[in-house]
């Protein structure tokens, strides 16, 4: 298992490209905790917190397309950095200005939000033109997504120790600052100074003219709803115990257990058609989530944290291969951005809805939306399975642009293999 990734972390370029971005995502990664944190210190409500956090998912939603798009068109460099940097200013604004002005709080996470650089697209889209062939591309995708259970592990530990250290505005600056200086790195690099994307069909839709693509954003909306419902509930359940670093261990368990699951997915190669694998990964995501509601002692639940996300980091790197398999050509930033964006969404309408949730009825009820949010997710692609079953093209080697992922496949398939 380890000798597969080491020899991807060996190729040129590979490492940096790779935590460069994963610290880029930092800001991104945090910013549900920092914002929940922030606004509870500054004396707000969990519906208020809730709000704040949704308005920044829904505005990166809306931006992370748009950012994808224009990356596909003009590159990396002239994007990814002035969006990283406007960003941080916009995290910074609701750090220095508190919550006094609340139309004020509100743009900050708004511009923090659509300014959020599309680093993750990015990298997928890079990831052709660093490696050898398609068995470390799509092993690279598995990494990418335990590279991201890291960030979640480590992310909210980090934020909570910067909360104890200074403050929650303190966290929110030092988080972005260092979120500036991955995107540099990445940047900077040869392969993202180089890349450009594949020729595209013009079409207003871009990406999202794939009715497989679409199947599954409509999917991973509820995942994220998952996660953000899963947010807030944890501050809920810390506060109910009396310690705030509770809801640190709680996060950074439910990202260990992604961690592990990724690693033990990453270290095979899988036969068969992803789309299917997708559901079974979908449903055990699922299952595990719905042990939350029981909100028992604090090392059960931190147990049950690490168990619910032990599916977590499969789905997303299955997810990616699913994407490259029905994004249409030359649209490969953007559609890697629409998955960010729904996530964004969802994690928006779950934080959203779990403030009300636990004030209304308990921190239970509050875990309780992220089980509802599993469950929804895998009926959408037991509803859409016909739509994901007809893939927009399944060539067995990435040929053409080497920039192109759009040709890579799963380790697995044969030429010509139908779904």
């Amino acid at each position: 298992m380890a000798a597969g990734y080491l020899d991807i972390l060996r190729a040129r370029h590979a490492a940096r490209l790779l935590t460069g971005t994963l610290v880029g995502r930092l800001p991104n990664g945090t910013a549900h905790i920092a914002i929940v944190l922030f606004t509870r210190a500054e004396g707000g409500s969990y519906t208020l917190a809730g709000a704040l956090a949704a308005a920044y998912g829904l505005a990166t939603a809306v931006g992370q397309p748009l950012l994808g798009r224009a990356v596909d068109l003009y590159g990396q460099p002239r994007v990814q950095l002035p969006a990283a940097v406007v960003s941080a200013l916009g995290m910074s604004l609701l750090a220095l200005s508190g919550l006094g002005s609340l139309p004020l709080a509100y743009l900050a996470v708004i511009v923090a939000g659509v300014a959020t650089p599309p680093l993750e697209g990015g990298l997928r889209a890079l990831w052709p033109s660093v490696l050898k062939g398609e068995d470390q591309v799509h092993r690279a995708y598995a990494m990418d997504a335990v590279a991201q259970e890291i960030m979640f592990t480590v992310g909210p530990l980090l934020v909570t120790l910067l909360v104890s250290l200074w403050s929650p505005a303190a966290a929110l600056l030092v988080i972005n600052a260092i979120g500036v200086l991955g995107a540099l790195s990445v940047i900077l690099s040869e392969p993202s100074r180089t890349w450009r994307s594949a020729p595209r069909e013009a079409h207003w839709l871009g990406a999202l003219r794939s009715p497989g693509l679409l199947a599954l954003l409509g999917a991973f909306f509820f995942v994220g709803l998952a996660l953000g419902s899963i947010t807030v509930a944890g501050v809920a359940y810390a506060d109910d115990h009396g310690r705030e670093s509770v809801y640190g261990w709680l996060m950074a368990a439910l990202g260990l257990g992604a961690l592990i699951g990724g690693l033990a997915y990453g270290a095979r190669q899988w036969a068969g058609v992803p789309e299917k694998r997708l559901r079974v990964i979908v449903g055990l995501l699922a299952l595990g989530y719905l042990p939350l509601t029981l909100t028992p002692s604090v090392p059960v639940m931190t147990a049950l944290a690490a168990l619910a996300g032990v599916f977590l980091a499969p789905a997303i790197a299955c997810s990616f291969i699913v994407v490259d398999r029905h994004a249409p050509r030359g649209t490969v930033t953007e559609a890697f951005s629409w998955l960010v964006t729904t996530f964004g969404v969802g994690a928006a309408v779950g934080t959203a809805v779990a403030g009300p949730a636990v004030e209304l009825g308990s921190t239970a009820w509050g875990f309780a939306v992220a089980g509802v949010g599993g469950v929804a997710a895998l009926v959408v692609l037991l509803a859409t399975g016909r739509l994901l079953a007809a893939p927009v093209r399944t060539p067995a080697v990435v040929t053409g642009s080497e920039n192109d992922r759009n040709g890579a496949v799963e380790p697995g398939f044969s030429s010509g293999h139908k779904a």
